[in-house]
């Protein structure tokens, strides 16, 4: 049955649900920098051949969303990320035939490198061909490089988003095409979007100020930080948007084989064993965050050990349908 919105999908009232951000490959971790070595990959490139695989198997083992990136163009020198390498729009219609339960995310699209007819074109087209399960993060983007790439003024990309969002709100309703300043009813977008219309969530600040994000995007998705920043983060997006709007979060996980293993800081995250892991994001859910994206790219372990350890010990607990266990 379709969602009324993709929305539903992670946002449950009181508990914290978890997605996974690609590339599903634990290429920062010292056995993949020894696989990317050895597959004569550069730094930055991650290994993709397994991750249809796991998407599928995460999507039937209880995970809420899978989260992918814009990244149009590798640079190197300047970032040294390639993200998940392939065309944001492209994969999410093939994610759309792969999986059947989670939402599709993005984190984001850069809107004002793209022109807003086609963004709201592929995006409508993911929404129909999924069943209803896309959402659309969006950015302004911090990859300065793109821009005078495209011929495009970075310094503009504040107003460029916000006309890029009015445009997509605009097109995906019935009415017609803007064309100069009015709609001409003899042009239509095909697909429509299955849900009532396609909501976004904004990837960092986007170059606007805190009123406006709450007046137009359905949510916020924020940098990793601390449990007490997100905390206030959450607390005053909850406010600005009088409850409506979903804040998510991210989260760089090495999940170590040791159940009661404490808690280490790494970048963007920590190393733990599973029973600080479901401590920690109990708090975070008591804290309003809604969503977590899981990032195992500094794990130690492979992502289909983590990814079944998730699903069928800390998803559970998060959910209250953990088994009890004989002493």
């Amino acid at each position: 049955m379709t969602q009324h919105s993709a929305l539903d999908l992670i946002r449950k009232p009181g508990r914290l649900t978890l997605g996974l951000e690609l590339p599903l490959d634990n290429d920062w971790s010292p056995a993949g920098e020894a696989r990317r070595i050895a597959d004569s990959r550069p730094r930055g490139v991650p290994d993709v051949r397994e991750q249809t695989e796991l998407i599928r198997r995460a999507d039937g083992l209880g995970f809420a969303a899978v989260w992918l990136r814009d990244v149009p163009v590798f640079d190197q020198v300047n970032m040294g990320d390639a993200g998940s390498v392939y065309d944001v729009f492209t994969q999410l219609g093939f994610l759309a035939g792969v999986t059947r339960n989670m939402a599709l995310g993005t984190a984001a699209v850069v809107l004002p490198i793209r022109h807003p007819l086609f963004t709201a074109k592929a995006a409508a087209s993911v929404d129909a061909l999924s069943g209803g399960r896309l959402i659309l993060g969006v950015a302004s983007g911090d990859r300065p490089v793109e821009y005078p790439l495209l011929g495009l003024d970075f310094e503009k990309r504040g107003d460029a988003f916000r006309e890029a969002v009015d445009y997509l709100r605009t097109v995906w309703q019935p009415g017609g095409i803007p064309v100069g300043g009015r709609r001409d009813a003899s042009l239509d977008l095909l697909p429509r979007p299955l849900q009532p219309t396609i909501p976004l969530i904004v990837a960092g600040q986007a170059r606007q100020d805190d009123a406006w994000l709450a007046a137009h995007m359905n949510g916020r998705f924020v940098y990793p930080g601390s449990a007490e920043k997100l905390a206030a983060q959450a607390a005053r997006w909850r406010a600005a948007t009088s409850g409506r709007g979903i804040f998510i979060s991210a989260f760089h996980l090495d999940l170590l084989e040791d159940a009661n293993a404490p808690a280490e800081p790494i970048r963007f995250g920590a190393r733990l064993g599973r029973n600080e892991l479901i401590a920690n994001l109990r708090v975070l859910g008591s804290a309003g965050i809604d969503h977590l994206a899981l990032n195992l790219r500094q794990s130690s372990r492979p992502p289909r050990e983590v990814i079944d350890e998730i699903a069928a010990e800390i998803i559970p607990a998060l959910t209250g349908t953990e088994q009890v266990r004989a002493a």
